[in-house]
């Protein structure tokens, strides 16, 4: 009996103490569950919204961007801060038409400030999704006119744009094709962009010239120049022509690359057709032909360039021979022998006999006319060779 009371009565404290111990470890959850938002914060959590805010005011904009990773509630703190006049005003500045300072050394400072703010929106935007990123960012960057389509009144001497565009190419870079997609389509709900091109490619070369021009700049300084792979380059060049017909891509594709006027930097129209032209008024048009051509993406076959250049050269009416010879040695022996094998299999032997009288005589100023045209002519005739000897073999009995 003894032994069994003893037993008894030395369960009955262990008991309780369990009991206890699991009041204790419940409470002691629970405060560290309802501490937890507020631990985020670290050390800041001390401190006033307004004060927090003050630091960020003695922080550069890289900095800011490093904090910004700490945690999800430091990043909603700083983009609540960049939303607010002070934060905007501070870390985003608009100096973008002083013409003292916009020399090269100046203009390359201004990009990398704003590559440094792409960074700083990317990270504070990371986990959000893709659309709800843009939304954010956009209401911080619409308080900018700059940033706007129609928004600067002297878009030729503004760099705004250009900050734009390498905030946007940062923030994408890395990105897969499914999402920038959906940033292109997101652009051309804001600007109206498609509505404005078909405005431009549908109508008589020149009607709409200030028009003309704010889409050359808008898709040259948003999207399209800032990249450094071809690869990316080429994607966006190709959101913006595929959606057109042949014509109306070879219409674009001058509107955006073709030569300008050096008074007010309006599209030239007649450049093409009413003389000799040199070799930068057709550069940057080879640059984009030897782009679409060389980069080999599915989107754009060899067929697909050809026609391009063929509808090229007659916009808005046909170019000189020697233009358009000029253009085919700018873009590469590839492309200038596949053009002439173009012409010779659909028979049109006569442009073929002309072109080659222009690509023999060349240009004063260009000696790859004559080393090149050896190299095409050669090439050309071992084509003709083997269609030749096909077809006989397939006569044969």
């Amino acid at each position: 009996m003894a032994s069994r009371t003893n037993t008894s009565f030395a369960r009955i404290p262990n008991q309780k103490y369990r009991r206890h111990n699991r009041r204790s470890s419940y409470f002691s959850s629970k405060r560290d569950s309802d501490s937890q938002p507020s631990s985020t914060l670290g050390s800041f959590k001390v401190l006033p919204l307004e004060v927090f805010q003050i630091i960020l005011n003695y922080l550069s904009v890289r900095d800011v961007g490093v904090l910004s990773m700490v945690s999800k509630t430091v990043s909603q703190l700083i983009t609540s801060y960049i939303a607010t006049s002070s934060g905007s005003k501070r870390l985003l500045p608009q100096d973008f038409h002083n013409l003292e300072l916009l020399d090269r050394r100046q203009d390359f400072i201004i990009l990398d400030y704003y590559r440094s703010l792409g960074v700083l929106f990317k990270r504070c935007t990371l986990l959000l999704p893709t659309k709800e990123r843009l939304k954010c960012i956009h209401r911080i960057l619409s308080e900018v006119s700059c940033f706007k389509f129609n928004g600067c009144a002297a878009p030729m001497q503004c760099l705004g744009l250009s900050c734009y565009g390498m905030i946007l190419q940062t923030l994408t870079a890395g990105w897969d094709e499914r999402e920038c997609q959906r940033v292109y389509n997101f652009l051309c709900e804001l600007t109206n962009l498609s509505r404005k091109i078909q405005s431009v490619v549908c109508s008589k070369p020149g009607s709409a010239r200030k028009l003309e021009l704010r889409i050359r700049l808008f898709c040259r300084n948003v999207l399209l120049d800032h990249w450094i792979h071809q690869s990316d380059s080429v994607f966006w060049l190709t959101r913006i022509l595929k959606p057109w017909p042949m014509v109306n891509q070879a219409r674009l594709l001058y509107i955006i690359f073709g030569p300008t006027s050096p008074q007010d930097g309006l599209v030239a129209w007649h450049t093409m057709t009413e003389g000799p032209t040199d070799e930068p008024s057709l550069k940057d048009l080879a640059d984009a032909i030897k782009l679409l051509y060389d980069t080999g993406t599915k989107e754009w076959t060899a067929d697909d360039i050809i026609s391009l250049i063929d509808e090229l050269s007659v916009v808005p009416r046909e170019w000189l021979l020697e233009n358009n010879a000029h253009l085919l040695i700018l873009s590469g022996n590839n492309i200038c022998f596949t053009f002439m094998a173009s012409k010779a299999v659909n028979g049109r032997t006569l442009e073929l006999a002309r072109l080659v009288v222009f690509l023999a005589l060349g240009h004063e100023d260009d000696n790859r006319g004559f080393p090149s045209l050896f190299h095409l002519v050669q090439a050309q005739a071992g084509f003709h060779k083997e269609v030749l000897r096909v077809a006989l073999e397939a006569a044969a009995p």
